[in-house]
């Protein structure tokens, strides 16, 4: 797994690439707990190059969102058919915000 980071306004984008999973999914989850702790709040998951995500990556995902500040949040977007299936088979889209681009989850951040 390779993970990145840029700002976009006031909006932190985290790009994961490749697999997470129980052997990785404590890195994902320092590095966003981490921003939150640096004083960033608003944020979102590009999805585009994340292959697979486990139990344990969504797990990751809920504590994230239960750590955020008043005010705060976590969006997805350019989650591939698979990684969106499994969204939707573990009732994940209809707890986050998922957008098709990047550019629509920074948009309606703004809203």
């Amino acid at each position: 797994m390779e993970i990145t980071e840029n700002k976009r306004n006031d909006v932190v984008v985290v790009s994961v690439q490749g697999r997470v999973d129980a052997s990785n999914a404590g890195v994902l989850e320092e590095k966003l707990i981490g921003l939150i702790t640096g004083g960033d709040k608003r944020f979102i998951l590009d999805a585009a190059r994340l292959d697979y995500i486990s139990s344990a990556g969504l797990r990751v995902l809920l504590v994230v969102r239960k750590r955020l500040p008043t005010g705060g949040s976590l969006a997805l977007c350019a989650l591939q058919p698979q990684i969106r299936n499994i969204f939707d088979i573990a009732g994940f889209s209809s707890i986050f915000a998922i957008h098709d681009t990047q550019d629509e989850a920074i948009a309606a951040a703004h809203v």
